[in-house]
């Protein structure tokens, strides 16, 4: 009776298997290989859009803090009365002018220089502020004179980084500008 219900086990095991219920081996592997596949291109994919959001977010920081410190120093040098040259140097840019006067005054002097990795703007008597943000770093400014008839002009050199743990994050930009003073 035993090996009779053994038979009966064996025949109703390959009539299943026959029949297609089920999945074999090699179509569970097939599968796993393709889910697999997909799925590491769905991380790999996000993995790129993070990188890349990353580096869209240096390159704008650094952008911005350079494009908005070049058109504060150039818009200061075009209301400029003149360039005061006994503090101007390649590193300091001091001018004379009619705007953020003291009491009584009919001029003042503001001036543009490095302090730690900032571009500052001082105005006479007052502490210098910052016109970059403090994530991003000013490697490089320098400012030359240059004789153009009555009227002296400034070039403006400046290198904006956005610093970061990982190089392919960072940013590093360089502006180059020109403005001329407009005597009052």
């Amino acid at each position: 009776m035993i090996s009779r219900f053994k038979d009966k086990q064996k025949n109703n095991f390959q009539l299943s298997s026959e029949s297609g219920a089920g999945f074999t081996m090699v179509e569970i592997l097939v599968s796993l290989a393709i889910f697999s596949l997909i799925s590491l291109a769905i991380i790999s994919f996000f993995f790129w859009m993070n990188a890349s959001n990353s580096k869209t977010k240096a390159d704008r920081e650094a952008g911005e803090n350079a494009r908005a410190a070049l058109d504060q120093v150039t818009a200061e040098i075009r209301a400029a009365k003149s360039v005061y040259t006994p503090t101007t140097t390649a590193n300091q840019l001091s001018l004379e002018t009619a705007k953020y006067l003291p009491a009584g005054e009919t001029s003042t002097f503001i001036d543009f220089f490095l302090c730690g990795t900032a571009i500052c703007l001082k105005k006479e008597s007052q502490n210098p502020a910052a016109l970059t943000s403090d994530s991003v770093q000013v490697t490089n400014l320098a400012f030359t004179q240059i004789m153009n008839g009555t009227f002296p002009s400034i070039k403006v050199d400046m290198t904006v980084n956005y610093p970061n743990t990982d190089p392919n994050a960072a940013a590093s930009i360089n502006l180059i500008s020109t403005a001329s003073t407009r005597s009052y």
